[in-house]
């Protein structure tokens, strides 16, 4: 009972449209998979809920947790839930081992690279097929259910490659926005901001150019002390500016910000990196109309665009421009595997998109990751483990991407082969198909949905087929 008014007053609190059930376990994983040196062990966090499910080969629905709190994940992604009845499914959100409660080495976990080492998404992937064997062995009539792998983002990365490398655990893969190709030689590094500037320059040419124009305007004012108090007074800073990294931090964060918000551009008020209004790009873009005023006026303009990610709510007290997104986010857990292996070049020119000028280059951000986290990184890790284009050997996985969303500029865009299937979603932002149906989706989500539940449905007839084959097959021998 205390859980079911927790989880009413949370969703309360997060102005979620949908509320969701589940139990919550841990599994005693190894924190070292592939040798023999560290015995360590850790509890990873999962969540479970059966009320549909079919015991006796029922699917199983399994969400390869990303990079953040598994709750978190678990109530963004209404699919899932929309469809478990449908199925019968057992669903299991499985959280991210140095995420959310499911820290290896505790508090320690992220102090020295000798604990955190063992972040990568190759054991995050092994600690997946470890607790799926688990769950089949331990819920009577388990043994023989299919299961489905989910994940959006990050997870929808790992969805896709569970079912690369496990493919005798992982039967199919619903792999949303799922940028497997946005690594070195395999996506243009400036592809990614060219979305993101058309989706503004798409609500208003203005507003691009107003953006475009305020790295300029930031320069500028920031570049003396007084400009620097200016913008803390106009802009209601937590923290005012004082040296030169603190203008690097305000525009990084300004630079998320844009990104932020093409990627939720959903076509509904939601909370899933801030509680922003229905297609949160124009209600911005509506502030952002006179990209020719002076540089203290232009400013003051982008203020109120930017208080619509920032304050929407209006119980902002100021503007703190250390938080990128939700916290739940594990930001720290991330710019550690953007440092080892998930390397994603990005560069911009400030022509061909509106952001400030600003080349990639491997040798500072190696410098950066070499200071901050006593690591180098290796760009061509992940394309070498996973097979970077070169997947078509494997097959049922669904690749979906929505046209809005910049990391579809690293996603599978073309279907390989009859099995390994690409959607697109014209109107849609970052894995909104995952997203719980919604009677503002646009049609082509909605035809999406209705592609991916036909090929799970192909994929779980196609396992029981098997199985009566194999039975028929030891009978008549």
């Amino acid at each position: 009972m205390h859980r079911i008014l927790l989880l009413s007053f949370l969703c309360l609190l997060f102005h979620y449209s949908q509320c969701y059930e589940w139990k919550t376990f841990f599994f005693k994983q190894q924190v070292d998979h592939f040798s023999f040196a560290n015995q360590d062990t850790y509890p990873q966090r999962y969540l479970v809920n059966s009320t549909y499910w079919k015991r006796g080969g029922g699917p199983i629905f399994f969400y390869t947790g990303n990079e953040g709190d598994i709750e978190w994940f678990a109530q963004n992604t209404g699919f899932m839930w929309d469809i478990a009845e449908e199925f019968g499914a057992m669903l299991v959100f499985a959280e991210h081992r140095y995420y959310g409660q499911s820290l290896p080495y505790g508090n320690k976990s992220y102090s020295d690279a000798k604990y955190l080492g063992y972040l990568t998404s190759e054991q995050a992937l092994a600690d997946f097929a470890e607790l799926v064997a688990y769950i089949k062995s331990t819920n009577s009539g388990a043994v023989d259910s299919p299961v489905i792998a989910f994940g959006g983002s990050y997870g929808g990365m790992l969805s896709a490659w569970m079912r690369i490398k496990y493919p005798h655990i992982i039967t199919g893969s619903i792999a949303a926005s799922a940028p497997i190709l946005q690594f070195t030689g395999l996506t243009p590094c400036d592809a990614f901001n060219r979305v993101v500037t058309a989706d503004f320059a798409s609500a208003s040419t203005e507003c691009s150019e107003t953006i475009r124009k305020s790295w300029k305007s930031l320069s500028s004012i920031l570049s003396q002390d007084d400009g620097k108090e200016w913008l803390r007074t106009h802009w209601n800073l937590c923290v005012p500016l004082n040296g030169t990294d603190d203008v690097v931090n305000l525009k990084d964060w300004l630079t998320n910000v844009w990104t932020n918000l093409a990627m939720v551009n959903y076509p509904y008020a939601a909370n899933f990196l801030a509680p922003l209004p229905a297609y949160p790009v124009k209600a911005v873009c509506e502030h952002l109309t006179n990209s020719s005023l002076d540089d203290h006026s232009l400013l003051d303009e982008l203020f109120k665009g930017l208080s619509v990610y920032a304050n929407f709510t209006g119980q902002t007290k100021c503007l703190d421009v250390s938080q990128q997104a939700d916290q739940s986010l594990g930001d720290m857990g991330w710019d550690f595997q953007a440092c080892t292996e998930m390397v994603m070049p990005m560069c911009g020119d400030g022509i061909n998109d509106m952001f400030e000028a600003q080349p990639w280059n491997i040798e500072k951000y190696s410098e950066r990751c070499l200071k901050k986290w006593k690591v180098n990184p290796r760009p061509l890790m992940a394309p070498l483990i996973y097979g970077g284009k070169n997947i078509s050997s494997s097959s049922n996985i669904v690749f979906s991407n929505g046209l809005l969303d910049p990391w579809s500029t690293g996603g599978v865009t073309k279907s390989l082969s009859d099995s390994i299937v690409a959607i697109i979603i014209p109107e849609g932002a970052h894995h909104l198909d995952l997203r719980a149906a919604d009677p503002n989706d646009p049609p082509s989500v909605v035809k999406a949905r209705e592609i991916e539940k036909q090929f799970i449905g192909k994929w779980i007839s196609s396992v029981k087929k098997d199985k009566k084959e194999t039975l028929k097959s030891i009978f008549v021998g």
